[in-house]
C-alpha cells in the first residue's frame, strides 16, 4: 500500500512540474516575447518542448524506475536553470515578462531533484555486486551529465540570458545615441564616436566590452561605432550568446559607417571581441565591406568548429553535438559555417588573429584559422592574457 501510495504521488508531482516547464514554455514563446521577437519563429521550439513534456507525463508512470529517476533529475536540472535565469532578471532591473513563470521553475527544479533522488534511491538493490553496479551507474551518470546535461544547460541560458543594462561609459570624446535596422527588420542601439581622421571602426559587440578599446581609438582620431548585438543591450531580438544570426548586425553597423559623412570612402574597419571576433570574420567572408578585420578571442561556436580538432577532438564531440543540436532547437536558427571554413574566403582583406594563452571557448583553435586563412594575415598569441584580455596586459603593443 505504501508503495502504491508512493508511486500515485511520484507521478502527481512530475506531471504537475511538467506543466508548469510547459506553461512556462508557452508563456516565454507566445507572451512575453523579446522586442522585435516573431511569434511564427518560436513555433517549432514551442511544439517540440510541449510535445516532449507530454509524451514525457504520459509514459513517466510505466517507465523503469532508474529512467523515471534520471528523468526527474534531467527535468529538474532544466527547470532550476531557467529559473535561474528569472531571477538573475529580477536581481537586478526587476521581473517581467516571463520572469513570474520562470520564478516558479525554482521550487519546481527543487521538487524533481528531491523526486528523482527518493526514486534512484528507493530502487537500488542489495546483494550480490552492488558495489560494482553502483559504480558502473555513477559512471554512467558522470558521462550523462557532461555529455548532455551541461551542454542543455549551456544552451538554454545562452538563447535566454537577461539583457545587461547599459550604462554610460567614457569613451574619451562625446558620442551620439544611433539607431539602425537590420536587413531582417530589427532595430539595433549603439553609441558612435565621429570620426576625426575620416576613417572608422565598429568595435563589437556592445557597449560595455569593448570600451577601452573604443577609448584608445577614439584618441587616434578613429570614429567609433558601439552596437549592442541582437537580443543584448537595448537591442531588438532574441538572444544568442554563440551570436548565430548576429553577421546582419555587422553588416548594419557597417552600412551606417558608409553613410556618415565624417567617413571616407573604404575606411571601415571591424574590431572583435569573443563572438563579436567571429562575427566580423564572417561579415568579412560574406561580403561585407570592411577593409581590415581584428578579431581578438574568437573561439568555437558550433560542433562545425569542433569538428577541425581531429582525433584529438573526439572525446568532446558529443556534447558539442548537443549544445549544437539544443541551440538550433532554442534559438530555431542552422548553425553558422566553420570559421575555418570562412576564414578562407576574406583575402585580400587582411585579418588580425588574437589569442590568449588562457583562453575560453576554444580560443586555442586560432592558429588553425590561421593556417586556414590566406595572406595577408597575422596570429598574435599572448600567452599571460586572459580572454579578450590582450589591451589589458599588453597596452603598449
Amino acid at each position: 500500500m505504501g508503495e502504491l501510495r508512493f508511486a500515485e504521488r511520484e507521478a502527481l508531482l512530475f506531471r504537475a512540474a511538467t506543466a508548469l516547464i510547459v506553461a512556462h514554455v508557452l508563456v516565454d514563446s507566445f507572451v512575453a516575447l523579446e522586442p522585435g521577437a516573431s511569434r511564427v519563429e518560436h513555433v517549432p521550439a514551442a511544439a517540440i518542448a510541449v510535445a516532449l513534456g507530454a509524451v514525457a507525463a504520459w509514459r513517466y508512470p510505466r517507465l523503469r524506475p532508474g529512467l523515471r529517476g534520471a528523468l526527474a533529475l534531467l527535468y529538474g536540472v532544466l527547470a532550476l536553470a531557467a529559473g535561474g535565469v528569472a531571477a538573475v532578471h529580477t536581481a537586478g532591473p526587476g521581473p517581467s515578462g516571463d520572469d513570474w513563470t520562470g520564478l516558479l521553475l525554482l521550487p519546481a527544479g527543487v521538487a524533481l531533484l528531491l523526486l528523482g533522488s527518493a526514486v534512484l534511491w528507493r530502487s537500488r538493490k542489495s546483494g550480490g555486486r552492488r558495489w560494482l553496479r553502483r559504480a558502473l551507474i555513477a559512471i554512467a551518470a558522470a558521462l550523462v551529465a557532461f555529455w548532455i546535461v551541461v551542454p542543455l544547460v549551456v544552451s538554454l541560458v545562452a538563447t535566454h540570458n537577461p539583457r545587461d543594462a547599459v550604462e554610460p561609459a567614457d569613451l574619451g570624446r562625446p558620442y551620439k545615441q544611433v539607431s539602425l535596422e537590420t536587413s531582417d527588420g530589427l532595430r539595433l542601439a549603439g553609441w558612435y564616436v565621429p570620426s576625426e581622421n575620416g576613417a572608422a571602426i565598429l568595435a563589437y559587440p556592445g557597449r560595455s566590452g569593448p570600451v577601452p578599446h573604443a577609448r584608445m581609438l577614439a584618441a587616434h582620431g578613429y570614429g567609433v561605432l558601439l552596437l549592442d548585438m541582437r537580443g543584448r543591450g537595448e537591442s531588438e531580438g532574441d538572444p544568442n550568446a554563440f551570436g548565430w544570426g548576429a553577421t546582419n548586425d555587422v553588416a548594419a553597423g557597417v552600412a551606417y559607417l558608409r553613410a556618415r559623412p565624417d567617413v571616407e570612402d573604404g575606411r571601415i574597419g571591424g574590431l572583435g571581441l569573443s563572438v563579436g571576433g567571429e562575427q566580423l570574420l564572417e561579415a568579412a567572408a560574406e561580403g561585407v565591406e570592411l577593409r581590415a578585420v581584428v578579431s581578438e578571442g574568437a573561439g568555437s561556436r558550433s560542433i562545425r568548429e569542433d569538428l577541425t580538432r581531429g582525433l584529438a577532438g573526439w572525446p568532446s564531440l558529443p556534447t558539442a553535438a548537443i549544445q549544437t543540436g539544443a541551440t538550433a532547437v532554442f534559438s530555431w536558427d542552422v548553425p553558422p559555417p566553420s570559421l575555418e571554413e570562412l576564414v578562407a574566403r576574406i583575402s585580400p582583406v587582411p585579418i588580425l588573429l588574437v589569442y590568449a594563452g588562457n583562453g575560453q571557448g576554444g580560443e586555442d583553435l586560432n592558429p588553425t584559422y590561421f593556417d586556414a586563412a590566406h595572406e595577408p594575415k597575422t596570429l598574435w598569441e599572448i600567452p599571460e592574457a586572459g580572454h579578450t584580455g590582450g589591451l589589458e596586459t599588453r597596452p603598449d603593443e
